[in-house]
């Protein structure tokens, strides 16, 4: 796929939306569509939110538009969409993580299937893909950042959705693992200064890993 001249929705949380970059234009969103030439490059970015819909209400209502009760308002005239997400369904999403096969949007797994299917019917000539989480603090740890009761680590949600991406038909950039070179070689820890968000150099990375994996599209 030639980027220059392209519109592509980005559909995300805070990372897509510009989080621990040093000012808006470092974002990777930004920095992509300014290195790529890309003629649109629309943020659906949203800060706390998840792609399952959660069991409670978050103190910040904000945090509760997932992605699945959001997706069907990007624009409908892209040249490809962009769907970076999961981390915060494991950090402190309190949807039950599921099984595959599950259809419903209040599982993980369900919440990947419906949105997957959802971007399909929405943009059937279009190229979709699929971002998996990058590496984070607290990988490891089955509750998350701390206080979420469901008890897998970052690596099964990245499975799940790679696996449930392939069902839909879906290509994924695995961000997670970064074969061959590894993830920790890709996006070393001292690109993530807080644990979680890039700084401008891991936003640049980004930028660079999404568009070179769009071009070969």
């Amino acid at each position: 796929m030639e980027l220059t001249g392209k519109a592509i929705n980005f559909l995300g949380d805070s990372i897509t939306e510009g989080a621990g970059a040093s000012a808006l234009d470092k974002c990777y969103v930004e920095v992509l569509r300014r290195n790529y030439g890309l003629t649109h490059a629309r943020n659906y970015g949203i800060s706390g939110t998840r792609i399952a819909h959660q069991m409670q209400a978050s103190d910040n209502p904000r945090n509760d538009l997932d992605f699945c009760g959001r997706f069907h308002k990007m624009d409908d005239h892209a040249d490809a969409v962009v769907v970076f997400g999961g981390t915060n369904d494991f950090g402190h999403g309190l949807a039950p993580f599921g099984e595959i096969g599950d259809f419903s949007p209040d599982t993980f797994c369900g919440a990947c299937d419906t949105l997957y299917k959802g971007l399909r019917t929405k943009y059937p000539h279009i190229p979709v893909i699929i971002v998996t989480p990058t590496p984070r603090r607290a990988e490891t740890d089955p509750h998350g950042d701390g206080s979420k009761p469901t008890k897998q680590p970052l690596c099964a949600y990245v499975d799940a959705i790679q696996k449930i991406a392939a069902v839909n038909g879906l290509p994924v950039l695995d961000l997670f693992h970064c074969a061959p070179v590894g993830h920790r070689d890709l996006f070393p820890p001292e690109l993530f200064p807080d644990g979680l968000h890039p700084n401008d150099i891991g936003h640049a990375r980004l930028a660079a890993q999404i568009a070179e994996f769009l071009q070969t599209l």
